[in-house]
C-alpha cells in the first residue's frame, strides 16, 4: 500500500484513520482522534479493553498479545508518524495502550481502586515525564531537518514503556513498604 508523506503536518480524522491499517493501530481504533486530552482517552480505552480481554485471554495470551503488539505498534506509529509529517504526534496512543496493558496484566487482579491507582500512576508519569521518562522521551527526537524514521517510531513507544516500568516501581515498592 502506497501512500505519499505530505510535506506540511496533518491532521488525524476518521477519514484518515480508516485509510490505512498503521492509522488505525496508531490512533487506538479511533481513541486517538479525542480533540481533548488523547493520551488519557487513548489509556481509558486500553483499560475498558483490557477488562474485556481478561475474560477470553490466558496469561500466555496476554504475553503473545504484548509481545506482537510491540513490533506491530512500532510500524505503525512510524508509518502514521511519517503520513501525519510529525514525529510524535498526540494522535498516536498505541503506545498509551501497550504500555497500560503491561500495566494492568502484571498488576491484576486488583480492585477498582488499584486499577484506578495503576491509571493514574501512569498518566502522570506519561504526561509529567518526570526523569528517566524525560530521558527516554528525548532520547529519539527528531533532528532539526531530519526524516521520520524508525527511531522516531520506536522513540514513541519508548517513553510510554519506561512510564509503565516507573508506575510498576512505584505500585512494587508500596506493596513491600506499606501495604
Amino acid at each position: 500500500m502506497s501512500v505519499d508523506i505530505p510535506d506540511r503536518p496533518r491532521r488525524a480524522t476518521a477519514g484518515f484513520m480508516l485509510r490505512h491499517p498503521a492509522r488505525l493501530i496508531a490512533l487506538g481504533f479511533g481513541s486517538g482522534l479525542s480533540p481533548v486530552a488523547p493520551g488519557t482517552v487513548g489509556t481509558l480505552w486500553a483499560w475498558m479493553s483490557y477488562l474485556v480481554l481478561e475474560r477470553v485471554l490466558s496469561d500466555g495470551q496476554w504475553a503473545v498479545l504484548l509481545a506482537l503488539s510491540l513490533p506491530v505498534g512500532w510500524w505503525a506509529c512510524t508509518r502514521c508518524a511519517q503520513h501525519m509529517a510529525t514525529a510524535d504526534p498526540g494522535a498516536i496512543v498505541w503506545d498509551e495502550v501497550v504500555a497500560f496493558w503491561a500495566v494492568l496484566w502484571l498488576v491484576m487482579p486488583t480492585g477498582l481502586l488499584g486499577q484506578a491507582v495503576a491509571f493514574g500512576l501512569f498518566r502522570l508519569f506519561d504526561a509529567a515525564k518526570p526523569g528517566p521518562v524525560g530521558w527516554a522521551d528525548r532520547l529519539f527526537k527528531l533532528k532539526p531537518g531530519g526524516r521520520i524514521g524508525w527511531a522516531q517510531g520506536f522513540g514513541i513507544l519508548f517513553d510510554d514503556l519506561v512510564a509503565a516500568l516507573c508506575t510498576l516501581l512505584v505500585i512494587a515498592a508500596w506493596h513491600r513498604w506499606i501495604a
